[in-house]
């Protein structure tokens, strides 16, 4: 019976050795989105849930290159229209067919959308019609020529057709979450956990796990708690101080890849009294020294942005000169990162008729990555050094985006990333002047207008030749950079922390895709 015994308890070692039942997967995530309708909110926690039961016609892989996903093939036909050849045999969760008529579908629907936080129409507003040729063309046309349209529609997911006037909350309740994704929704428990079970329907590679379980853990040590003890297999956005340990450890695989998401300063350069600026005693300025473009380069000057990285981020990451990293298409040839100054703001504060400096308080979250707090904290410090009396404000990431929305703050740390991997999308939203018939400005929350930059952005987003193209998007952001519009900080590196049986090739754009994470060779 001994013999026996031991015979039965090896096989069961040997699979609790492996990641959960090497058919189940646990995954600890920092962020789960207020809604899983897929064209409620873009931003990169929501789109990576939504990435694992929704496809795009054109897929990003882990470096942002664009590679065929709903669409084998795409090409302008003339400046206002694209042509998509869909993709043959795709089924729906429920196995019904993928047709153009659910592309129409759901490029038209994120307008519609009652009570959405927005983005998608960033991308959907410019097109006039979606014309059917037949059950796998389609043609888009735009009401101006769109040259990054077929990048635009990489992060518009599509759903099936037969959703109708779907609300939000049908999505939520999984009435409505019919997609041709890797997975189908199980269950979601609000703040807990979203399940899901593998979609034998996939057109794509079948995912090595039947049942994904995505845990929503938002306390950084309290997921990489979870990690080390076998409750979860994965864990995204570790913390910069959890690194060392976690690569100590012979158990654990760490995956880290420079990223594309830059944290940056934003201002108020409209208000003619901004409410959030005093002088020196914290009585309200008359004036609001953040039009001053000389105040806003002095804040530039005034930060080390070396040190935040080497001492905040632990290394992981690198100093900013812009919003996109190099090598990126549109990005800067000859931007650097801006030289720590004290002495040099100071003098600009001088000119700009601020010998002695001001109050101001810089509003920040506490819960969009490890690290916004500590860097709003290090960030007030040195201006403090300059002149600047810097108080600081972190609240949830909800409080700073429904206050910046409402124009009610003077001084902002956010982060952003390009969805696209190019400079259109945070030229067009951040910095161009508000202009919702064209859809610009859309999170500008500085109400920044500066007409030279629209004319170039203007020009440079009806261009066609690529060339062209990416030479005046090099010159929207040199302006926007010099006239310190907004102040790029830096690029954090993103990093995953998985059991060593794992493998995760990590992406720029932050997505945790269970669907790519593989049992170690």
């Amino acid at each position: 019976m001994p013999g026996m015994l031991r015979r039965a308890i090896l096989p069961l070692l040997l699979l609790l050795a492996l990641p959960a039942t090497a058919q189940t997967l646990a995954v600890g995530i920092d962020l789960e989105p207020p809604s899983l309708d897929p064209h409620f909110r873009m931003v990169s926690a929501d789109e990576a849930v939504s990435r694992h039961f929704f496809d795009s016609l054109i897929l990003q892989d882990p470096q942002q290159r664009m590679l065929p996903g709903l669409a084998l093939s795409w090409q302008a036909v003339n400046d206002t229209t694209w042509e998509f050849r869909l993709r043959p045999d795709v089924e729906f969760s429920d196995g019904s067919k993928f047709t153009a008529e659910d592309v129409a579908y759901s490029l038209k629907r994120p307008p519609t959308v009652r009570n959405a936080a927005g983005g998608y129409q960033l991308f959907t507003r410019g097109i006039s019609e979606v014309e059917i040729l037949d059950p796998l063309t389609v043609r888009v046309h735009t009401t101006v020529a769109d040259p990054a349209l077929a990048r635009e529609l990489s992060v518009i997911w599509i759903v099936s057709h037969c959703a109708g006037d779907a609300s939000s909350a049908d999505f939520d309740s999984g009435k409505a979450m019919l997609g041709t994704g890797p997975f189908s929704l199980v269950e979601w428990r609000k703040g807990e956990r979203i399940a899901m079970t593998r979609n034998d329907h996939y057109w794509g590679r079948k995912p090595a796990w039947k049942e994904v379980v995505l845990k929503v853990i938002p306390n950084d040590s309290a997921r990489v708690a979870a990690l080390l003890a076998h409750d979860v297999d994965v864990i995204n956005a570790v913390a910069p101080s959890a690194i060392p340990e976690l690569k100590s450890r012979p158990d654990i695989r760490v995956v880290e890849t420079p990223g594309a998401r830059p944290t940056f300063l934003d201002f108020d350069t409209f208000s003619d009294r901004s409410p959030y600026v005093t002088d020196l005693t914290g009585a309200p300025l008359d004036r609001n020294p953040l039009k001053d473009a000389r105040v806003r380069i002095a804040i530039s000057k005034s930060i080390n942005r070396s040190a935040i990285v080497a001492n905040i981020l632990e290394g992981a990451g690198e100093p900013a000169s812009q919003m996109l990293p190099d090598g990126y298409y549109g990005a800067s040839l000859t931007l650097k990162p801006e030289a720590y100054d004290p002495e040099g703001a100071r003098r600009l504060l001088a000119e700009a008729g601020y010998p002695q400096g001001f109050g101001i308080t810089l509003h920040a979250s506490n819960s969009r990555t490890p690290f916004d707090e500590k860097v709003a904290v290090a960030v007030a410090e040195m201006m403090a050094r300059a002149g600047i009396a810097t108080k600081v404000s972190a609240v949830p990431e909800s409080i700073l985006r429904t206050r910046s929305a409402n124009y009610e703050l003077s001084f902002m740390l956010f982060g952003y990333y390009s969805e696209t991997a190019e400079p259109s999308p945070w030229l067009k939203a951040i910095v161009a002047t508000i202009d919702p018939a064209r859809g610009w400005g859309y999170v500008n929350r500085g109400r920044h207008s500066f007409p030279e930059l629209d004319r170039v952005l203007e020009e440079g987003f009806a261009t066609i030749d690529d060339i062209k193209r990416e030479q005046l998007l090099r010159k929207a952001t040199e302006i926007a950079i010099g006239q310190a519009v907004i102040v790029p900080l830096f690029h954090a590196d993103a990093v995953w922390a998985l059991r060593s049986g794992l493998t995760y090739v990590p992406r720029k754009d932050t997505y945790t895709l269970s669907q790519d994470i593989l049992p170690a060779p």
